[in-house]
């Protein structure tokens, strides 16, 4: 289970940076101080998956902690970038990874 989790956070990283939605640099503190889901007033959605979501599932899989079982990121991943050519490629591990989790 935290291998296959693993297994898609990378697929999703690699999967960005094929798309170039992989940045090199952070958005600025301040954006980290959202208190919206998603950070939908401080973050574009390939920023929150790459700053927020991959960092926070990377740190409980590293601490052993328990993974959440109700997650939802592909609608709002899909509904924020309906215009993107690439959308497809990207909701493919996202949507795994969902499904991995909710059927632990």
């Amino acid at each position: 289970m935290r291998n296959q989790t693993k297994f898609y956070l990378e697929q999703i990283r690699q999967t960005m940076q094929r798309l170039n939605l992989w940045q090199a640099m952070p958005p600025a503190q301040e954006a980290f101080l959202s208190q919206e889901p998603f950070f939908l007033d401080t973050m574009a959605p390939e920023e929150w998956l790459q700053w927020v979501f991959i960092p926070r599932m990377q740190a409980l899989l590293e601490s052993h902690s328990p993974l959440p079982n109700k997650i939802a990121i592909s609608p709002y991943i899909e509904e924020a970038l309906k215009e993107f050519d690439g959308l497809n490629l990207l909701l493919a591990p996202l949507v795994a990874l969902e499904e991995l989790l909710q059927n632990q």
